[in-house]
C-alpha cells in the first residue's frame, strides 16, 4: 500500500474513535442527569409525603381547642353572681381534678385517663365508689375545696359547677384552665348534653360518647310510652320531714320536659331545692304518680322516708291508692345526676318501677 493511502486509513480510523468516544460520553452523561433526576424526584416526593403526613397530624388533632362552660354564669342564693370564661387549651390534659360528680361519671363512662383527684368522701354515689380509694386524691368537699392540695397535684384542668362557683377565682390561680361543666335547672337536658360533648371532645372520645348516648334513644321511647299512661304527676323531693315540689322548667323538670309525663300543676315556684310542698297540698292536687327524691338519704345515709311519707293524708291520695309512689334514689338524682351512666340510670329507675 502507498503512504498516502495509508495515511487516509488511519485519519478515518482516527475520526471513528473521536466519534464513538463523544458517543459514550453523551450516552454516560445523559445516563447521569437520569438517575440524578430520579433522585431529586425521590427526595422531592419524600418530602412532600413528609408534608402530607404533617398535615394529617394537624388535621386529626383537636388542639389547640377552645372550651366553652356549659353556661357562662350563675347566681348564689344571696344574690352574688359569678361568670365562668372559656378555656384555652394547647394540648389533651393529663392530670385532670373533678368536683362535679355527673362530669366524673360521664369520665368514666369514656374511658379517660388522668384523673388525679376527686370530691372524695361520703359523698360519691354507689356506681363512683372506686374513686373513694388512695388512688386519687380528695380534693375536699363538694362546697369545701381542699386548695392547697389541689395546687399539689399541679393539675392541667379543674372540672366544677355550681357547688365550687365561689371558688371559682381562688381555683384559677391554681390553673387557668378551670371548666364549669355543671347543668342548669331551666335547660337541665341541653346542658347534661353540652358537659357530655365537652368531655368526648378534650379527650378524643366523640365515638364513645356517641354510642353511649345512643342508649338513650330506647330508654327514653320506653319511658315515654309509660308517661301516657297518666294523666297527671308531680315531683317533689324529701328533706328530714319536709316536701318540696317542682314544676316544669325546674331542677328535676325533665321528668316532665323530657321523659314526657304531664305536671299535676305548674303553680309552682322553680327554684334549685324547690317551693315548700305540704302533704295537704298533695292531696288537694292529688296526682296519679308521685315521685319522691330522698334528699337525706343521699348526704346523711339514712332516712325515716317510709314513715314520713306515708302518713293519714298521703294514704288518702291516688298515687298511694294504686301504689304509684315512686321513691327515687336520693343519692343519684340529688347528688351525681348529669352524667352518661346516671342519667340513663334515673330513666331506667322510673321505667323499673312503673312497668
Amino acid at each position: 500500500m502507498k503512504k498516502w493511502q495509508l495515511a487516509i486509513v488511519f485519519l478515518v480510523f482516527a475520526v471513528l474513535l473521536a466519534a464513538c468516544g463523544t458517543d459514550e460520553e453523551s450516552a454516560t452523561e445523559g445516563t447521569d442527569e437520569a438517575v440524578a433526576s430520579e433522585d431529586q424526584t425521590s427526595e422531592d416526593q419524600e418530602s412532600d409525603n413528609e408534608g402530607e403526613t404533617e398535615a394529617t397530624d394537624d388535621e386529626g388533632s383537636n388542639y389547640p381547642m377552645t372550651i366553652s362552660p356549659t353556661i357562662s354564669g350563675t347566681e348564689d342564693r344571696d344574690g352574688t353572681e359569678y361568670n365562668f370564661a372559656e378555656v384555652e387549651l394547647e394540648e389533651k390534659p393529663e392530670n385532670i381534678v373533678v368536683f362535679d360528680y355527673g362530669f366524673l361519671d360521664t369520665l368514666d363512662t369514656l374511658g379517660v385517663e388522668g384523673i388525679v383527684g376527686v370530691a372524695n368522701g361520703n359523698t360519691l354515689p354507689d356506681h363512683l365508689e372506686e374513686y373513694n380509694s388512695d388512688d386519687y386524691t380528695s380534693i375536699g368537699s363538694l362546697k369545701e375545696p381542699l386548695l392547697e392540695d389541689i395546687a399539689a397535684l399541679e393539675p392541667d384542668v379543674i372540672f366544677i359547677s355550681g357547688r365550687q362557683s365561689a371558688f371559682y377565682d381562688q381555683l384559677k390561680e391554681i390553673t387557668p384552665n378551670v371548666v364549669f361543666v355543671g347543668t342548669t335547672q331551666d335547660d337541665y337536658w341541653n346542658t347534661f348534653l353540652d358537659s357530655v360533648d365537652i368531655a368526648a371532645k378534650m379527650f378524643d372520645k366523640e365515638e364513645e360518647a356517641e354510642e353511649y348516648l345512643a342508649k338513650f334513644d330506647t330508654a327514653l321511647a320506653e319511658v315515654e310510652e309509660l308517661a301516657g299512661n297518666y294523666e297527671t304527676s308531680l315531683v317533689t323531693m324529701y328533706n328530714e320531714g319536709s316536701l318540696s315540689g317542682f314544676a316544669t322548667n325546674s331542677r328535676f323538670g325533665y321528668i316532665y320536659d323530657v321523659y314526657g309525663f304531664e305536671p299535676v300543676t305548674e303553680d309552682i315556684e322553680a327554684s334549685s331545692h324547690g317551693s315548700n310542698f305540704g302533704f295537704e297540698a298533695i292531696l288537694e292536687f292529688d296526682p296519679e304518680v308521685l315521685f319522691v327524691i330522698d334528699r337525706t338519704a343521699a348526704i346523711n345515709g339514712e332516712s325515716n322516708i317510709d314513715t314520713d311519707m306515708e302518713n293519714d293524708i298521703i294514704q288518702k291520695t291516688t298515687a298511694y291508692e294504686n301504689e304509684q309512689i315512686v321513691y327515687l334514689d336520693g343519692a343519684l338524682w340529688y347528688l351525681s345526676g348529669g352524667g352518661l351512666q346516671s342519667e340513663l340510670a334515673k330513666i331506667e329507675e322510673v321505667v323499673e318501677a312503673l312497668k
